[in-house]
C-alpha cells in the first residue's frame, strides 16, 4: 500500500508533474531513481484517496517506466534483466492501460499502449508480440500530441522507426519515422532528449545509403550530448554510431582502382 509521504499541499497532478521530471533527469543525467519513484508513488497514492483516476493512471504509467529505466540500465551494463523486474513493469504499464481505456481516454491508451508495446520490444525482444501495441499507440499519435504530449509522440514515431530499421527492414521508411521523432523533440525544445533522436536518424541514413548525412546527424548528437551533460553511456554510444559512420562515409569517397 502507497503513503503519501511528500510535503503537504501539492496536488496528485503536481506530484506527477515532479516525479516526471525527475525521471527524465535519471534517465538522461544522473541514473538515480529514488527520487522519481517515490514522487510517483506519493502521486498515485493521493490520486487514489481523491478518486483521480487519470492521475493514478499517469502515476502507475510513470512508476512501470521508472522500473523499465533501471532494467535499461541493467541491459547496457551487459546483465538480463531478472524476471520479475520485468514482470513488475509489465504490470505497472497493464495496470495504467486498463484505467486509461476504463475511462475512455485516447492518449492515456495510446500511452499505456506504448508502455506496454516496450516490455515486449526492449525487454523480451519480441516485436511480434510488441506490434499489436505499437501499432493502435500510433494509430493514436495525433491525439498524444493534441494532449500536449510531444515527447511521448516522439517515442512512438522513433519505436516504429527501430521497427522499420531491424525487423521489417525498410531503411527509407525508419529515416521517415525517425525525422518525425526528431522534428518533435526539436519543438519540445529539451537538449537531454534531442541526441538519441539524433543518433537514431543518423543510423537510419547510414542503412539508408547516406553515410555523410549520418556524420552529420551524428556529429551534432554527440556535441548536443555532452553539452547536455548526458550518462556516460549515453555519450559513448552516440560516439561509437560516430565513428562507425565517418568509417563509412570515409570508404564511400575512396576513389575505386583505376582500369587496367
Amino acid at each position: 500500500m502507497w503513503f503519501v509521504t511528500t510535503q503537504p499541499g501539492r496536488t496528485a497532478r503536481q506530484l506527477w508533474a515532479a516525479a516526471d521530471e525527475a525521471l527524465t533527469e535519471a534517465a538522461f543525467r544522473t541514473g538515480e531513481f529514488a527520487e522519481a519513484e517515490q514522487l510517483f508513488g506519493d502521486a498515485r497514492a493521493l490520486a487514489e484517496r481523491d478518486g483521480d483516476r487519470e492521475t493514478e493512471a499517469l502515476a502507475l504509467s510513470g512508476l512501470g517506466m521508472t522500473h523499465h529505466h533501471r532494467n535499461i540500465v541493467t541491459l547496457v551494463s551487459g546483465r538480463a534483466p531478472a524476471d520479475a523486474d520485468v514482470a513488475a513493469e509489465e504490470e505497472l504499464m497493464r495496470r495504467a492501460l486498463a484505467i486509461w481505456q476504463e475511462i475512455g481516454d485516447p492518449a492515456g491508451a495510446a500511452r499505456g499502449l506504448f508502455g506496454v508495446g516496450l516490455v515486449f520490444q526492449v525487454l523480451r525482444r519480441d516485436w511480434a508480440a510488441a506490434m499489436p501495441y505499437f501499432w493502435p499507440s500510433f494509430g493514436l499519435a495525433e491525439a498524444v500530441e493534441e494532449s500536449g504530449d510531444l515527447y511521448l509522440r516522439s517515442e512512438i514515431h522513433r519505436h516504429l522507426g527501430f521497427y522499420y530499421f531491424v525487423e521489417d527492414v525498410r531503411p527509407h521508411e525508419a529515416v521517415r519515422q525517425h525525422g518525425h521523432s526528431l522534428a518533435l523533440r526539436e519543438k519540445l525544445g529539451d537538449p537531454r532528449r534531442i541526441p538519441s533522436a539524433l543518433s537514431a536518424l543518423g543510423e537510419a541514413e547510414m542503412a539508408a545509403g547516406n553515410p555523410q548525412r549520418a556524420v552529420e546527424l551524428l556529429t551534432r548528437a554527440v556535441a548536443v550530448a555532452r553539452e547536455a551533460d548526458l550518462l556516460p553511456w549515453r555519450i559513448a554510444d552516440a560516439e561509437q554510431s560516430l565513428g562507425e559512420a565517418q568509417a563509412a562515409s570515409s570508404a564511400a569517397t575512396q576513389p575505386g582502382p583505376c582500369p587496367a
